[in-house]
């Protein structure tokens, strides 16, 4: 009798632990998700609808057809959105050309002053990219290249970030497997292609997601370099909304959502790879 009157008070303590677990949960949901479902009510609303003081998700006139439509036919948002989408998979891709071959380097050879390489990497990390716009831009003007995809692109070529995420997922990687591929007679980089790189797709998948929604959502860089219309971004095309004293807010509302939607829709696609690929990341020194 009181075995079953403890399994009660036990099976209710937990039922009230989890019904606490999902409300604490669907609050920070909630909390996280508001910003989005504001920005995508927003973009559906008449000017003087978005800051009614009678808030209401559903807007009372729809504006949808007549915000989207200035957004993108009456400007060029498509080629805005194509050259974000260029400039962020030219700096993928050479991130992650020249960030696995460093971080094997670091996880898997063995060389002096290896330890003080890897500190001064991670000190690197500490470095914004404001510390050298000024040396990098100067000579990007030298050369005549300002306003083309490889000056939007070129200070983020070598990142940091990704030479320590790899190289933290390659020592995790089975020494036995290596050295039976170099008996084999395997080359460091047949190694690195035909066994590292494989192996690594969900520590790629993983920074793809950062490295993608760090460079889409930039601003910074792409308003130093950037000096026609034909070269703009995504995000830098959202500043003509605001001229002088007045800013075309819903406009910037239907904008702002075209250019989120993808990083979403992408993230939705690379959710599970990317999980994987952080969870299997270890700090392993």
């Amino acid at each position: 009798m009181a075995s079953n009157f403890s399994r009660f008070f036990i099976r209710k303590d937990f039922k009230i632990k989890s019904i606490l677990s999902y409300i604490f949960l669907f609050a920070g949901a909630w909390v996280m998700m508001f910003p989005f479902i504001w920005l995508i009510s927003s973009s559906m609303k008449p000017e003087h609808e978005i800051f009614n003081q009678n808030w209401s998700f559903w807007p009372k006139e729809l504006y949808i057809i007549e915000n989207y439509y200035s957004v993108f036919f009456e400007q060029d948002f498509i080629g805005y959105l194509m050259n974000s989408l260029i400039v962020c998979i030219l700096i993928l891709v050479v991130q992650i050309i020249t960030s696995i071959p460093c971080a094997y380097a670091l996880a898997k050879l063995k060389f002096r002053g290896q330890n003080i390489l890897f500190g001064s990497i991670i000190l690197g990390l500490t470095i914004p990219i404001n510390v050298t716009s000024i040396p990098i831009y100067l000579g990007i003007v030298k050369l005549g290249l300002l306003d083309t995809y490889f000056a939007m692109s070129f200070p983020f070529f070598l990142s940091v970030f990704a030479i320590f995420l790899f190289r933290q997922f390659f020592k995790t990687f089975p020494d036995s497997i290596i050295e039976a591929a170099r008996i084999d007679g395997f080359t460091e980089l047949e190694i690195i292609i035909r066994l590292i790189v494989p192996s690594a797709i969900p520590a790629i998948a993983a920074f793809s997601v950062f490295s993608f929604v760090a460079h889409w959502n930039d601003l910074y860089w792409p308003l130093i370099v950037v000096t026609s219309m034909e070269k703009t971004t995504a995000t830098l095309s959202m500043m003509q909304y605001a001229s002088g004293f007045y800013t075309d807010h819903k406009g910037a509302f239907a904008a702002a959502t075209a250019v989120t939607l993808p990083m979403v829709i992408a993230f939705l696609f690379a959710r599970k790879l990317f999980i994987r690929g952080i969870t299997m990341t270890g700090i392993k020194g």
